[in-house]
């Protein structure tokens, strides 16, 4: 039975800490959640596209101008933390192909099920994240 298959026999499925890390059933899932994520995300940046396309009018009144220019420039911005987020999807599906998704970039060590569910473009495990947090903060303040 192909991996498909699987995930349409049980289709609420959620990886859990009781079975074996990043076997095939798991892979699949945080392959699908990343690919759905992406497509949500380029569906968005294309009707924002066509909204921005659209909404060309010059408004006579000041206020309404700069209201239409500062949510301009909002949309604008998250559409560039979308764009960036879309490369982070890309590098965790690269990750699942090559065999790395779900292991920690600093040790090596599984992130775990809940982390990477709730961030599938976690790099990180939680510890190494909180590390590596602690190091900006005390670089920050000198």
């Amino acid at each position: 039975m192909t991996t498909a298959a699987v995930m349409a026999d049980k289709p609420g499925y959620v990886p859990s800490e009781d079975e074996p890390f990043m076997n095939e059933r798991q892979l699949e899932y945080f392959k699908q959640k990343l690919n759905a994520w992406k497509e949500d995300i380029l569906r968005e940046s294309r009707e924002t596209l066509v909204h921005l396309q659209s909404e060309t009018e010059n408004h006579p009144d000041l206020a309404d101008r700069a209201t239409s220019e500062t949510d301009r420039a909002l949309e604008l911005r998250t559409r560039d933390r979308q764009r960036k987020l879309i490369s982070k999807i890309d590098e965790a599906l690269r990750r699942i192909a090559d065999g790395s998704y779900g292991y920690c970039e600093d040790t090596g060590e599984p992130i775990g099920v809940a982390r990477l569910d709730a961030r599938p473009t976690a790099t990180l495990s939680l510890e190494a994240q909180e590390r590596h947090e602690r190091r900006e903060r005390v670089h920050r303040d000198d």
